[in-house]
C-alpha cells in the first residue's frame, strides 16, 4: 500500500515519548512493504538534522520547520476563535503545502494520522481509508491542568480543553477509525460519542535495550525518570519532594532521589537544596540511573496515556511505585507487576515496602519484566495495528 503519514514531532531518533509511538508504527509499515510518505515538524536546525535518519525507515519525508516563537504566536493569535490552539502551535504553512501536494499528485491506499494536532495536514484527503491515531485525548490534559493553574490560567487552560475536545469529537467523525494507547483513554473517547470506529493498541517497549543488566543497586536509592521541562512531571516530583519524601526520610534517613531528565526549570534544581537529592538534568543514558536503584516512581497527579518512564523501569528489573493516576497508562496488575497508591502516606508506605525487603524488590523485579515482555512487546502491539488498519480499509469497501 501507499501510505500517508502524518504526525506532530519528528519521529526520529526515538528518545521522548511524542516520538517513539509514531516512530515503532513508521518502522513496522515499511518492514511490511508499504510505501510510507511522512510528513512531520521540527523546531530547530538540530532537530532537523538530527530526524534525517527517518529517511531509512519510509519511502519518503517532509519536514516543515517551524521555531518556538513562530509557534507561539500562531497558538496566541487563535486564542479569540474557535480553532484551538494547540492547532496553532503544530502549523506549518510549509508542511501543509507539501502534504497538499501529495494528496493531489499520489494514489494513497491509507491516510494514518498520528495525534490530533496533526490532522490538518491531511484535511484535503477525501475518499481514502483513514485512521486517527489520538495517542491521548488532549483536551482531557489540558482541562486536568486547569484543576492545577491559578486563575486565570486555570480559565485558559479550560477554554482551551474546551475547544480541543469540540475538534477531537468533529475528527472522530471524519476519520474512520480513531485509536488511542490505552483502555483509559479509549473510554474517553467512546465517551464522546463520535467516532464512527474505536480501538487501542499499546506502546511497547524495547525490552533489548531496557533491560537488566545484573549490576548491583543501592538498596537506599529512589529515581524518577521524565524530561523537567513538562508541567506534569515538574508537579509530580514538587509534590512528592514536599509530602512524600520527607514521611519516608523520617522512617530510614538514608534514603535518597534522584530526578533524571532533560531541561529542568530553575524549581525543579532548588530541589536538589533538599538532603538526600539529586537533580541531573540531561544525561546521555538514563539507564544506569535506573538500574542502580531500589526502585522508579511515578508519583504524576496529572497523567494522560501511556507512561514509557514505568515501562522502561519494569523491563529494566526496576520496580516501580505509581500514583493510581498514573497507573491507568499500562497494562499491568497492581500489586502483582508493580504497586500503585492513592494518596500521599500510602504512596510512602508502598516505597518502604520496596526500600525495606529485598524478597519484594526482587519479586516485583520479575513480574514487572514479564509483565512488559508480555503485555507491552512493539511486535504484538503493532499485530494489533494491522487487525486496525484491515478494519479500515474494509469500511471504505
Amino acid at each position: 500500500m501507499n501510505i500517508l503519514f502524518a504526525c506532530h514531532r519528528l519521529p526520529f531518533p526515538p528518545k521522548r515519548g511524542g516520538k517513539i509511538r509514531p516512530f515503532n508504527i513508521i518502522r513496522h509499515l515499511g518492514e511490511q512493504g508499504h510505501r510510507v510518505t511522512v510528513g512531520s515538524l521540527a523546531r530547530s536546525d538540530e532537530e532537523l538534522e538530527e530526524g534525517r535518519g527517518l529517511a531509512d525507515h519510509c519511502h519518503k519525508v517532509h519536514v516543515g520547520k517551524i521555531g518556538k516563537i513562530g509557534a507561539v504566536t500562531q497558538m496566541l493569535a487563535r486564542l479569540p476563535t474557535l480553532s484551538p490552539s494547540s492547532m496553532g502551535y503544530f502549523y506549518s504553512r510549509e508542511l501543509h503545502r507539501a502534504m497538499r501536494e501529495e494528496i493531489a499528485s499520489g494514489d494513497f491506499d491509507l491516510v494514518f494520522v498520528h495525534c490530533s494536532s496533526a490532522a490538518q495536514y491531511v484535511r484535503e484527503a477525501r475518499g481514502i481509508p483513514s485512521i486517527l491515531d489520538f495517542g491521548d485525548m488532549d483536551s482531557q490534559k489540558w482541562l486536568d491542568y486547569s484543576g492545577f493553574k491559578p486563575f486565570p490560567l486555570s480559565l485558559g487552560y479550560r477554554l482551551e480543553g474546551v475547544k480541543l475536545m469540540r475538534e477531537e469529537k468533529r475528527l472522530a467523525r471524519r476519520f474512520d477509525v480513531s485509536t488511542c494507547t490505552t483502555r483509559a483513554e479509549l473510554e474517553t473517547l467512546d465517551e464522546m460519542g463520535a467516532a464512527r470506529s474505536t480501538s487501542w493498541f499499546p506502546n511497547g517497549v524495547d525490552a533489548e535495550f531496557f533491560s537488566p543488566d545484573g549490576s548491583e543497586y543501592d538498596p537506599n536509592a529512589i529515581c524518577f525518570i521524565g524530561r523537567m521541562d513538562y508541567y506534569p512531571n515538574q508537579q509530580g516530583m514538587l509534590r512528592f519532594c514536599s509530602e512524600v519524601l520527607p514521611l519516608i526520610r523520617k522512617q530510614l534517613p538514608g534514603a535518597t532521589l534522584t530526578i533524571v531528565g532533560a531541561s529542568p526549570s530553575q524549581e525543579i534544581l532548588n530541589l536538589g537544596s533538599i538532603p538526600g537529592v539529586t537533580v541531573t538534568g540531561t544525561v546521555d543514558d538514563v539507564r544506569p540511573y535506573v538500574r542502580r536503584s531500589a526502585l522508579s516512581v511515578a508519583p504524576l497527579e496529572i497523567a494522560r496515556g501511556t507512561q514509557n518512564k514505568i515501562l522502561e523501569s519494569m523491563a529494566m528489573g526496576v520496580p516501580v511505585v505509581a500514583s493510581d493516576i498514573a497507573a491507568r497508562g499500562i497494562d499491568a496488575r497492581p500489586d502483582e507487576d508493580f504497586l500503585s497508591a492513592g494518596g500521599h502516606r500510602r504512596f510512602a508506605e508502598q516505597v518502604l515496602t520496596i526500600l525495606g525487603s529485598a524478597e519484594e524488590r526482587a519479586r516485583l523485579s520479575a513480574a514487572g519484566r514479564q509483565r512488559v515482555l508480555s503485555h507491552h512487546s512493539w511486535p504484538a502491539s503493532l499485530g494489533r495495528l494491522d487487525g486496525i488498519i484491515e478494519s479500515a480499509l474494509a469500511a471504505r469497501q
